[in-house]
């Protein structure tokens, strides 16, 4: 449910593209990023740095392309996320005692250190391959083509990287048992 969840300023801007354009779409990511947020916090007490970041960066840079009426922003937002998670992914790899996949999947798979800065960097620089292939796209291309790459072409590339990457953590580490449940 949390990825369906981290996914619904992506399908609202979706249909709001397809039902009223740029703008409109743009206006929707806004609220769905900082309803998302406020959602979070309320459930929660507290935000994880990243979307924190994303729903910022949809705030500034949407509230420019609606200011100005410029859909450039809103498409350069795209980059600028990824090279936010690049930056973070590479380097946790130098910073800190363990690196980023390691502290989100430590409880549920064993690696060897190694292992965990392979994946580390591989995602790193799959975040920058996709930057550098937004920023191709919209300078390319219109905004429709932008739009369904933004969503499908991005989704099948992060679906098809994840699935290898947990063959190759598959492959070179292990899954931990979980701890049995008490009788009570």
């Amino acid at each position: 449910m949390s990825a369906l969840f981290d996914l619904l300023p992506l399908v609202a801007f979706f249909v709001a593209f397809k039902l009223g354009g740029i703008y409109v779409a743009t206006a929707v990511l806004i609220a769905t990023s900082v309803g998302q947020l406020a959602w979070t916090w309320l459930r929660k007490r507290e935000l994880a740095r990243m979307p924190l970041i994303t729903a910022a960066l949809a705030v500034v840079l949407g509230g420019a392309t609606l200011l100005l009426h410029d859909e450039r922003y809103i498409k350069w937002k795209v980059s600028v996320v990824y090279v936010a998670f690049a930056i973070a992914f590479l380097v946790s790899n130098v910073v800190g005692d363990k690196p980023l996949w390691q502290r989100a999947l430590d409880e549920q798979f064993r690696a060897p250190r190694a292992v965990w800065l392979r994946l580390n960097t591989a995602w790193g620089l799959f975040f920058l391959a996709l930057a550098g292939a937004n920023a191709w796209v919209l300078t390319n291309f219109d905004t429709a083509t932008w739009v369904n790459f933004k969503v499908w072409g991005v989704l099948a590339a992060l679906l098809g990287f994840t699935v290898l990457q947990v063959l190759y953590l598959s492959k070179h580490g292990e899954m931990v048992e979980p701890p049995a449940a008490k009788d009570g």
